[in-house]
């Protein structure tokens, strides 16, 4: 991480209320100071916790924005679980829900500059009002090209930190080694005290689809990468068995080699 980031997140976690600029040498507000006044005052702050939600369009765009929380976070532990808005990151909610082992915060990482979701294709408002459906907090990372992801990431996961421990990271992996494997090798290095879980790896397919159309949700198609799949769906159109019935047997009937991403639909809670 930058110099300032590092030093603003010490400075949090030791409580303060400002640090001081590196550089400039000037005074600068931590994201503990900021949330004091419980909305973004608009002025662009260099931590704001609210995603300088007050700031005018086009010059929020223009900044860049430290990872914020929507919603209230539980006081107890919680599970962190990495929600693209899609299909997987549903089912692992589901399964984590089932468990009910301790509170679920929601993480999802996006383009700071277009505020899309990559891969997904999704806005973040998406997200937003997906997380509101469900009810549950969501800390939102914003991603920029001249920053690490993991850099990014952990800024987020540091953000949780400071209102609630995490006791683990989730994701909604269903079979890919090589994407499990870069997981474990770079998180469990990066965030030591969280404990890694896969709870859909290696489960049986037709098990997924079940736990996924029997759930009240419906689903969509987000982004289409295959051309095999461009010539039977569309962007929009329903992901359901009939949509599935028609993929050949080279696409993945889930799509976890990248040919298609998906959009959950949820109903109010």
């Amino acid at each position: 991480m930058s110099d300032y980031h590092t030093i603003h997140a010490e400075a949090c976690e030791a409580g303060a209320l400002h640090y001081t600029d590196p550089k400039t040498g000037y005074r600068v507000f931590t994201a503990l100071s900021l949330q004091r006044r419980e909305s973004c005052c608009g002025c662009g702050c260099r931590h704001c916790p609210f995603g300088h939600s007050n700031v005018a369009e086009s010059s929020r765009l223009e900044l860049q924005h430290d990872p914020w929380i929507v919603g209230s976070l539980p006081e107890s532990s919680c599970d962190l679980l990495f929600w693209s808005g899609g299909k997987d990151s549903y089912l692992a909610l589901r399964s984590l829900q089932r468990e009910a082992v301790r509170p679920i915060v929601l993480c999802t990482t996006f383009d700071g500059r277009s505020e899309i979701v990559a891969h997904q294709d999704i806005p973040v408002s998406s997200i937003r009002e997906q997380t509101a459906a469900l009810d549950l907090p969501i800390v939102l990372i914003p991603l920029y090209p001249e920053h690490e992801y993991l850099d990014r990431v952990e800024l987020g996961i540091r953000t949780v930190r400071r209102q609630a421990p995490v006791a683990r990271l989730v994701f909604g992996d269903l079979h890919l080694e090589h994407i499990r494997s870069w997981r474990e090798e770079q998180f469990s290095a990066r965030f030591p005290e969280e404990e890694l879980y896969f709870p859909l790896w290696k489960v049986s397919y037709p098990k997924l689809m079940d736990d996924l159309f029997q759930s009240s949700a419906t689903f969509a198609i987000s982004s289409v990468s295959s051309e095999e799949c461009a010539s039977l769906f569309s962007v929009g159109d329903s992901f359901d068995r009939d949509l599935i019935a028609r993929l050949p047997e080279s696409v993945d009937a889930l799509g976890e080699n990248g040919e298609f991403h998906t959009i959950v639909r949820v109903p109010p809670s």
